[in-house]
Formats: structure tokens, C-alpha cells, sequence
């Protein structure tokens, strides 16, 4: 069977799927990814056929902001927002699926879920498809992409598909939940056509620093990770966690130079990335974004978690944390060092938090493997 995979070109909405995408192929599948070209050498490490197309968030906001980089625009209004999200990313992948579409013909397309337009090409084409979640539903839609909906039924309408009147984005497709279901947004858990599927982390290859595995002190690591990595909140978090009696690995990720947090307290280590998946298992603590890959794969590592959210879900993500016993969250005037060095603290030593972390890492590790999906795809074709 022929399985056409895609997801805007960003890491935290390419590589939730690759798991999948892998044991895919692993079962036999011919497996092909679309997306853009900054993961073709993932892909090619790990023998999966790479389709260049789409574009990506920061490339799709330049178009609206005449040609300048997202992050240099001096903030980014919401009604931009749901343009993007709603008809410059789904116009643009709506006509590369297609393209590749009729040239492969694709037994089933598998699209993450703010990638309508890969969904909108199957419709179009007749090809089933599969919605590909990669965090949390979220309970009110992130900063400016409520009016998304709108935008996409305008593209949609153009292509002559009807968007469903719930949860648009999903197109009506059933839905490849990662989220473990205690954790899930409870009207969408009741209401969606949903496949349980393990949140299995996903990294580039890459080597640990040989302590990792041999820590004796707690291993903190901290965070934000590569799209709202701001250089004040790393100062701030190192400085606070360097008052700790803990080692810290800090990944700045490719929106902060190593360099531009200076001299660092003596247990810290800066790194500008380290392959995340296999760190996890390690660590006693994270310090984080929010982002959903982040939390998903500490909610599989049964770790506690001290949210940092900078934009986007990853409030809602920090909500619940917190709301669930899993950590804590510092936002606005809150964040501050010497809040970072209490709550990180705090949470290194509570038993009751540790113990909420692992009993959802048992729960994650209850729900089916990419594998056990991967052998029910022919169904859906």
C-alpha cells in the first residue's frame, strides 16, 4: 500500500509523525513524506522517500509582512495569524499534495492536523485520509487561529469540499490521537473518531555528553524549543537553576546562539541541540516552552515539568500541568530567577508531583505503539 505522509514544514508538526511514518515502512508500506526541504536529510537517514513541497510557518508570515522574517516584525498580529493558518499554508499544500497526488496515487494520505490543505488535496483526488495529531486538542483555539476556520472554508470552496462543523481542521478524517486520553481536552475526547496512538519522541541522531548516563546529582534540562526561543527567559532560567545543587543541560535550539547567554554558573552546560528522545529518559526535571512534543514526551518519561509558555498552545499545555499535578508554570512577572530556583526546587523533591508523572508515563506506555497502528492503516484505505 502506498501512504503519503505530510505536515508543514516545522519541527514540532514533522516529527510526531515520523514514528509512525517509520513503522509504516517497516511493515511493508511504500511511504513517501511531503513537506519541506529543510527535513530531507532526516528522511534519507532513515529511508523514507522525501517530497519537497509546502512551505514553512516563517516563510508563509513573510509572504504577509513583505518579505520580512516573522521574528524581526516587532510581533505578529493575530489576524495574521489566522491567515496562515487558515489560507496561505493550506492553499500552498493543497496544490503540492495534489501535484504529488497524481503522480504517486497514493493508496491513503495521512495529514497533520494543521495541515488541512494535505487533507483538502485528498478529498479533492478521492484519496482516504487520516488526521495526525501532535499534542493536545486544544480547549480555545491559540491566538488569532480561531478565525482560521473561517479562512479555511474559503479555500475549501474553492477546492469544492464542505468543512465539517466541528473541529474543521481535522476534515471530517479520524483523528491519530497521541494525547493519553486523562490528559485530552474531555468534549473532544467524547466527540471525535479517534485512534489511540502512542506519543513515541522522534530525534535526529546524535550522541548524549557521556555524563548524561552517569549523572549522580538530579539532571535538569531546560528548553524552549525551536520556534520561540527567546535569550532573556534562557538567562533567566539558567540563572535561576544554576542556584540549584543539580546538573543543568541547557539546548538553546537554532533561535538562540549559545553565545548570546554568556558566561554560565558552573553546573549548566550549553549545548546548541541535543537529540532530545534520547535525553528524556535521563532527566529529572524539564524546564520548558510548553511546545507539544516537549510535553508529550515528558508526560511518556514520567517527568515533572516547569513550563516556561511563550505563544501559541503552549499555554494550554502549561495549564494542564499544573492542573493535573505535573508540574508547575511561570509566566509574565512571575518568571523570575529566584522562581525558577523555588519551583524547580520544590518540584525535584516532591514525591506526590513524581508520582503523577509516572502514572501517566504508565498510561502512555498502555497505548498502542506505531507499530500495532501501522498494522491497521489497510483498514482505513
Amino acid at each position: 500500500m502506498k501512504i503519503l505522509f505530510s505536515s508543514i514544514g516545522a519541527h514540532g508538526h514533522t516529527y510526531p509523525l515520523i514514528p509512525l511514518a517509520l513503522a509504516a515502512r517497516e511493515a511493508g508500506h511504500d511511504v513517501s513524506f511531503l513537506t519541506t526541504d529543510a527535513f530531507a536529510a532526516t528522511f534519507t537517514a532513515h529511508g523514507i522517500e522525501h517530497v519537497p513541497g509546502g512551505t514553512g510557518m516563517r516563510e508563509a508570515f513573510a509572504t504577509l509582512l513583505d518579505g520580512r522574517d516573522p521574528r524581526q516584525a516587532g510581533g505578529i498580529a493575530p489576524e495574521l495569524v489566522s491567515l496562515v493558518f487558515g489560507r496561505v499554508l493550506p492553499r500552498r499544500f493543497a496544490a503540492d499534495v495534489a501535484s504529488a497526488i497524481g503522480r504517486s496515487r497514493p493508496d491513503l494520505v495521512v495529514h497533520e492536523v494543521v495541515n488541512p490543505g494535505a487533507g483538502l488535496a485528498a478529498a479533492v483526488a478521492g484519496v482516504p485520509a487520516l488526521c495526525h495529531g501532535f499534542g493536545r486538542m486544544w480547549e480555545e483555539p491559540p491566538l488569532g487561529t480561531g478565525d482560521a476556520v473561517g479562512h479555511l472554508g474559503e479555500v475549501a470552496g474553492e477546492l469544492g469540499v464542505d468543512l465539517p462543523a466541528d473541529d474543521a481542521m481535522l476534515l471530517g478524517n479520524p483523528y491519530l490521537d497521541v494525547c493519553p486520553p486523562s490528559l485530552q481536552e474531555p468534549g473532544f475526547l467524547a466527540r471525535a473518531n479517534r485512534i489511540a496512538l502512542r506519543p513515541v519522541p522522534f530525534a535526529d541522531r546524535g550522541d548524549l555528553p557521556a555524563w548524561v548516563a552517569e549523572h549522580r546529582e538530579p539532571l535538569v534540562y531546560l528548553t524552549l524549543g525551536t520556534a520561540f526561543g527567546d535569550a532573556g527567559v534562557l538567562r533567566t532560567a539558567v540563572a535561576g537553576l544554576g542556584a540549584l545543587d543539580a546538573r543543568v543541560l541547557v539546548a538553546t535550539g537554532p533561535t538562540v546562539e549559545v553565545s548570546a547567554l554568556g558566561e554560565v554558573p558552573a553546573n549548566t552546560v550549553l549545548l546548541p541541540w541535543v537529540p532530545q528522545a534520547d535525553l528524556l529518559p535521563h532527566v529529572d526535571l524539564v524546564v520548558h516552552h510548553g511546545g507539544s512534543g516537549t510535553t508529550m514526551g515528558s508526560f511518556g518519561a514520567g517527568v515533572p515539568q516547569l513550563v516556561l509558555p511563550q505563544g501559541a498552545d503552549q499555554f494550554d499545555n502549561a495549564d494542564v500541568v499544573t492542573r493535573h499535578g505535573l508540574g508547575a508554570r511561570l509566566v509574565g512577572d512571575d518568571l523570575t530567577a529566584e522562581a525558577v530556583t523555588a519551583e524547580a526546587r520544590r518540584l525535584l523533591a516532591d514525591g506526590a508531583v513524581r508520582s503523577a508523572a509516572r502514572t501517566v508515563a504508565a498510561e502512555v506506555a498502555a497505548m498502542p505503539s506505531p507499530r500495532d497502528v501501522a498494522r491497521t492503516l489497510p483498514e482505513y484505505a
